[in-house]
């Protein structure tokens, strides 16, 4: 079946969003599964994806009915909605960019990416972003998110799909690369 790559319209995709997630936490998977195939930090809930949903509509990849990706759309609207994003756009809104404060700018934030398993190499990754770009690069400037260190895979992804690492931070003695994709040139 073709990989529909589109926006979420109703709450069965916000659940399979949730499902694809819970897979993939990196407390739900084993360390080797973790280095080769990538993690997520995060968890969401529900009513959480709602709400960044009602803002602006995440990112998604649908094999017929099932949810096999996505691209969590996340607003300096929804940013106190959940410690870790809180925690994020307070400090990207620190950095500066091209000589330019980033609170100062029109930014949209990936609250989280995820390929599920069996669909990873596919470019899935980077028709997300081209669709997240198409969707919402007349509203900002860029695209910026953070990708752990330790996540070689997912900043590999990130790199082929058009961001560049602008600054690094640690949280929770991790250490992450703050990326961010540039939709003005």
């Amino acid at each position: 079946m073709t990989i529909i790559v589109s926006t979420v319209n109703n709450d069965k995709d916000l659940l399979e969003i949730k499902k694809l997630q819970q897979a993939n936490l990196r407390v739900n998977i084993d360390v080797d599964t973790a280095a080769s195939q990538g993690f997520l930090t995060a968890e969401y809930t529900l009513a959480f994806l709602k709400a960044m949903n009602e803002v602006s509509p995440s990112i998604i990849a649908k094999d017929g009915d099932d949810v096999v990706g996505y691209a969590l759309v996340a607003t300096k609207e929804v940013r106190n909605g959940h410690d870790l994003m809180a925690d994020l756009f307070n400090v990207i809104d620190t950095k500066t960019y091209k000589g330019q404060l980033l609170k100062e700018v029109n930014y949209v934030v990936v609250g989280q990416l995820c390929v599920g398993e069996g669909y990873r190499g596919q470019g899935l990754v980077k028709r997300m972003y081209d669709h997240f770009r198409d969707c919402l690069s007349s509203e900002y400037e860029y695209l910026i998110t953070d990708v752990a260190q330790a996540n070689t895979r997912s900043l590999n992804a990130h790199k082929k799909s058009g961001f560049q690492v602008i600054d690094t931070l640690v949280y929770a003695g991790i250490g992450w690369d703050i990326v961010l994709w540039d939709w003005r040139n």
